[in-house]
């Protein structure tokens, strides 16, 4: 029987820097344990160490290399890069393993730690478990190598220039950005500097919001959590369209000319379509979550696409399109993986690819769009003291069969904890959006009074 998880979630550890379990002692711990779990031989092996732009990266990012270094395996330090560069640096570089010092879409004063494997995806609940362990046994605690043995960490000055050579390598030959003009809202995160240059690089006129952090404005009223702002830009300015990213970089929310935002699900349909129609998508299949809506479900069905479903966090995408055999997946959040390019979300990479469509297809972001018709959809957030499971709390149960049952097949409800907050997730489909936000809100206050605050 597996021992109850007490530091990792559904996307690696994450909490309140400078609290428990976002502390030097933690972050060194996980370091030492991380350097011994993925230890495969007696060879010098190496990590790569990235982080986004939050105030408290850099106590984490020393911790972190300290508890490495101190059990014989050498550190590369690539600075602030979006968590997809670092799994990208990660294999490009033969390190073997990586890791992300971000709390993504969180505030500043959050942050969290996520590791890739020495091939770019996210460690598994088995490896994660066995890192635990080694820490909460005490295992370590004897391994001190000394003298030369001891690891040593260096900087590489190139990785972003590396990550951003690649991006660009995902646009085909002959295909250039010139005449168009683009707003980036890069969350004044770990994006700030590469997505600029990318999107310039190709050709396009780019418009820059969020690329000044100062350690505490990342996600500040901006970015992929705010796309608002970033819609009234592209608007006020006359752009072809708008990209916002958030705080690591992994997700997108892009509008079109006139504002209308555009979601993870339209990304997903509109990518699925034109790989169906240039024969690379195999399987005919495509990965998304149980909160993406039922209008891509409509969507692929027209086409001819199958659609998978998975649990919530883009590790979770992955590995329901590694057993399908499929190469797109992702969540209606923004998380979008190509894995033909990359093993993670990229929100960058994801942007790049609609506007590598729009290009070939000659045809505004605002026209593509209509490809997806979503059902009203609300979402609601209740904060709870406690993660008790739902099945346990009768009243919240009786309540979400009840309203099942009057949805029918042409609504969901999707009642989950958050992985990475003290929060319970209610989400509610259906064809009256006047219905559904009572239905949201009878379920949200039954939780709020069962289990909250």
């Amino acid at each position: 029987m597996v021992a109850e998880r007490k530091l990792f979630g559904t996307d690696g550890v994450r909490g309140i820097a400078n609290r428990y379990p976002m502390t030097s002692e933690v972050a060194l711990a996980l370091g030492r344990a991380a350097a011994h779990v993925l230890r495969r031989d007696q060879r010098r092996h190496a990590v790569v160490i990235g982080k986004d732009t939050r105030l408290s990266g850099y106590m984490l990012e020393t911790a972190l290399a300290s508890g490495v270094c101190s059990m014989g395996v050498n550190v590369m330090l690539v600075g602030p890069l979006p968590t997809p560069g670092v799994a990208f640096i990660t294999r490009q570089m033969r390190a073997d393993f990586g890791v992300m010092i971000s709390a993504s879409h969180n505030p500043y004063r959050d942050n969290g730690i996520k590791f890739f494997d020495r091939a770019g995806y996210k460690l598994s609940d088995e490896i994660e478990n066995e890192m635990e362990q080694a820490i909460d046994c005490g295992e370590l605690a004897a391994i001190r190598p000394t003298a030369e043995d001891i690891g040593k960490a260096v900087r590489i000055d190139d990785a972003a220039g590396r990550y951003i050579t690649f991006l660009k390598s995902t646009v085909p030959t002959g295909i250039t950005f010139e005449g168009l003009k683009i707003v980036l809202d890069c969350a004044h995160g770990a994006a700030y500097r590469i997505a600029p240059a990318v999107f310039s690089e190709l050709g396009a006129h780019v418009i820059t919001m969020g690329v000044n952090p100062d350690g505490r404005n990342i996600n500040q009223g901006c970015g992929s959590l705010h796309p608002e702002s970033m819609a009234a830009v592209v608007r006020e300015r006359g752009a072809d369209c708008g990209c916002a990213f958030d705080g690591d970089a992994d997700r997108i929310i892009m509008c079109d000319a006139q504002g209308h935002l555009i979601d993870g699900d339209t990304i997903l349909a509109l990518c699925a379509r034109d790989m169906l129609q240039r024969g690379v998508l195999p399987q005919k299949t495509v990965v998304a979550t149980t909160m993406s809506n039922i209008g891509l479900d409509l969507a692929l069905q027209q086409l001819g696409i199958r659609l998978v479903r998975s649990d919530v966090g883009d590790r979770y995408v992955l590995q329901a399109m590694r057993e399908a055999g499929c190469n797109l997946g992702g969540e209606q959040s923004g998380h979008i993986i190509f894995s033909d390019f990359n093993t993670t979300g990229d929100g960058v990479l994801g942007a790049l690819q609609v506007v590598t469509l729009m290009c070939r297809e000659g045809k505004p972001l605002s026209t593509l769009r209509e490809i997806l018709t979503p059902l009203p959809q609300i979402m609601t957030n209740v904060r709870v003291r406690e993660k008790r499971p739902l099945a346990d709390v009768a009243t919240v149960t009786r309540l979400i069969t009840q309203f099942e049952r009057e949805l029918g097949g042409r609504g969901r409800i999707v009642v989950r904890y958050s992985g990475t907050e003290a929060l319970a997730r209610v989400m509610v489909e259906g064809e009256s959006g006047d219905r559904i936000r009572t239905i949201a809100d009878t379920i949200a206050g039954e939780i709020a009074t069962q289990l909250g605050e």
